[in-house]
């Protein structure tokens, strides 16, 4: 929701695509400077505490924005504050699930912790969209701040089994990169995530949205609502199919072929010009991508022993960072340089190629045909 309106609030402010995809570099910066520092911590400290801990500079950020003049350098700020705390929250939250559930139902309860969290970050985008235009962007935030105090709460609930031993040693460069060298050892996980990076990060067409709402599709608030939900519709049909379906058989070629169709409909959004075709397609890259997160969540995770889970998913979370937020920074510089539709066209041209790419050379992801557990 929050990434909606601040998109929303700095482009009506500054009409300006580079100021959308800065959105995105004030965001993967946390990641990458803390997010070593953060896999080693939750394997050290009770994943819990941190998760309550930093919930806090969150619930500051979000107050911020419900009760202060929404300028581009607050909103700048208070972007970075909130991903400095998810950046320490992202790998305690995915390594203590495995000690939440019993060990007979982990590979399903993995199934739909990755479709909650792909439906999460669909489905509010497109809330907020409806917000915008119903009230403005303002509701958005003291929403947001409504969900982050229940967050906390939540958080806080948490009941698991054991907690990791405490350490008071100064982490050592050879402790800080042990996921690393995990992830290196790998070769499926590393090509199941390099193929997500490089394919998500030329994909980034909803950074995108404002302008084409505004400036292509002529549907303004109530279009980017309408086109913010259809990765959601797509997203969450995708996850309940997946959640009552068997096992994938050929896990790889699902994952080559999802990342590839992703790739197709950016590109056809890019072209289109009717509301609803852009709406069909945005519809696909939002069920596209749920296979791809619940093929990928569930690889890291069950293949990761305990011990570095904290650390791998530190790597798993640079990867998405840096897929996500980076995506973001590429659109809008490119758009700035060559228009919205040539930067989407071409972002997902380039996803396509990827996927070739790795199908060719990337035999362990081409080979791979069942999810472990």
């Amino acid at each position: 929701m929050l990434s909606v309106a601040v998109s929303w609030d700095l482009y009506i402010q500054t009409r300006s695509a580079l100021a959308l995809g800065n959105v995105g570099l004030v965001q993967v910066a946390p990641f990458l400077v803390f997010a070593l520092f953060a896999g080693h911590m939750a394997d050290r400290y009770d994943r819990r505490h941190i998760l309550v801990l930093m919930q806090i500079p969150m619930l500051a950020s979000a107050a911020a924005l419900s009760f202060s003049r929404s300028s581009v350098a607050l909103i700048y700020a208070c972007l970075f504050v909130n991903a400095m705390a998810r950046a320490f929250q992202g790998p305690a939250r995915q390594a203590i699930l495995s000690h939440t559930v019993p060990e007979g139902v982990l590979t399903r309860a993995i199934t739909w912790n990755s479709s909650a969290q792909e439906i999460a970050s669909v489905s509010g985008p497109a809330l907020a969209g409806l917000l915008i235009a119903a009230t403005g962007s303002r509701a958005v935030y003291l929403v947001q701040l409504g969900c982050a105090l229940m967050t906390l709460g939540c958080f806080y609930g948490i009941r698991h089994r054991g907690a990791p031993v405490v350490s008071t040693l100064i982490p050592t460069t050879q402790d800080l990169l042990e996921g690393v060298r995990f992830v290196w050892s790998d070769k499926l996980i590393l090509s199941a995530l390099s193929l997500d990076l490089f394919a998500v990060l030329f994909g980034g067409a909803t950074a995108l949205l404002p302008i084409y709402a505004v400036d292509i599709l002529h549907s303004g608030a109530r279009g980017l609502g309408l086109l913010r939900a259809a990765p959601a519709v797509g997203a969450v049909g995708m996850a309940l199919l997946l959640a009552h379906s068997p096992r994938i058989k050929n896990a790889g070629s699902a994952l080559l072929f999802a990342v590839c169709g992703f790739g197709v409909a950016s590109i056809l959004f890019g072209l289109s010009r009717s509301l609803w075709l852009s709406f069909a397609m945005l519809l696909l890259t939002g069920a596209f991508d749920n296979v791809s997160v619940v093929l990928r969540n569930s690889l890291v995770q069950m293949r990761t022993p305990d011990r570095v889970r904290g650390r791998v998913m530190a790597i798993n979370n640079i990867f998405i960072s840096c897929s996500n937020q980076l995506g973001a920074v590429e659109s809008g510089w490119t758009a700035a340089w060559f228009g919205a539709v040539g930067s989407v066209v071409a972002g997902g041209a380039a996803t396509v190629t990827i996927v070739s790419m790795f199908t060719k050379w990337a035999r362990e992801l081409r080979e791979w045909k069942q999810i472990p557990g």
